[in-house]
């Protein structure tokens, strides 16, 4: 049995062609790619790819400086955070986020739209596996361009299960029975139409939003739409901590708002979606609202 994509590059002693990340005694990092007879060179000296070539993972290396630099393969967070980039990428805490919430699983049918740089669709392939489907739309070229470049450097060439194209998600969807569709895009709450009809019953819809006037457009529109169950916001947040002995303390900065996810399950056809219990706070749909349904309130 054939191992899966990009799984050969992730263990083994390191070899030509491999990506390093380096560690400095400051704990910053270096990503670089082995070559035969190359140098790897920083302000505190230089040291032969060689002597990598051939090393297992968590060698340590010395410069001609005599800095100690700690070696290993970048794990995929540390990969799509010093990958080059066209827009913003999604951060590894939304990823991880939209990977369980929206239950990617192995050999999942799945539909993303915004690919951006290629972050979330590197995340998604590795969920998925080789005998998913993951059917990628870009409505830039150059930014599709680079996110495939991006997702071919981290497994080591062309994955089986994607499709990338070029063009507007609801303008060129054809695919059927798909399993989840995530949308990172300004106006998610345009293709639902398209979705509704590409989603199996029971079938997750995940959207990535940035702004409060985005998710409130976004939750309303799924409310209104009628082919979805409740929808579910929500935001992460992510706080290191300081531990030196008896020092234990959160550090000064943390990984705050980077974006807003919601999920919403897909009903069964011709099925209304339950009524809602729960009651809107005073004033929340005043004369001043103007989103979805505004006109019938």
């Amino acid at each position: 049995m054939s191992e899966p994509t990009g799984a050969a590059r992730r263990r083994g002693p390191f070899k030509v062609g491999d990506q390093v990340q380096l560690t400095d005694p400051k704990g910053r990092h270096y990503t670089f790619t082995l070559e035969a007879g190359k140098n790897f060179h920083t302000h505190k000296g230089s040291f032969p790819h060689d002597e990598l070539i051939g090393s297992p993972e968590g060698s340590v290396v010395r410069t001609t400086g005599n800095v100690a630099y700690l070696a290993l393969r970048p794990l995929l967070p540390d990969f799509v955070l010093s990958m080059p980039r066209g827009a913003a990428v999604v951060y590894p805490k939304d990823a991880g986020q939209i990977i369980a919430f929206a239950d990617i699983f192995p050999g999942a049918r799945v539909v993303e739209a915004g690919v951006g740089s290629g972050s979330l669709s590197a995340f998604l392939l590795r969920a998925i596996g080789d005998h998913g489907m993951l059917h990628s739309y870009e409505r830039r070229a150059d930014f599709a361009e680079i996110a495939q470049g991006n997702v071919e450097r981290y497994f080591g060439g062309p994955h089986p299960a994607w499709e990338l194209t070029v063009g507007d998600l609801q303008d060129h969807l054809s695919d059927t029975e798909v399993d989840r569709v995530v949308l990172d895009m300004l106006a998610p709450w345009e293709c639902l139409e398209a979705v509704s009809k590409a989603l199996v019953p029971g079938g997750i819809l995940c959207c990535y939003v940035a702004t409060t006037t985005q998710l409130s457009r976004t939750v309303e529109t799924i409310r209104e739409h009628g082919c979805f169950a409740e929808p579910q916001p929500w935001e992460s947040m992510i706080r290191n901590w300081h531990v030196e002995g008896l020092a234990v303390r959160p550090d000064h900065r943390m990984i705050g708002h980077t974006g807003f996810l919601v999920t919403a399950r897909r009903l069964a056809d011709g099925v209304e979606p339950p009524m809602r219990r729960r009651r809107p706070a005073k004033g929340a749909y005043g004369d001043d609202y103007e989103g979805p349904g505004s006109g019938s309130r």
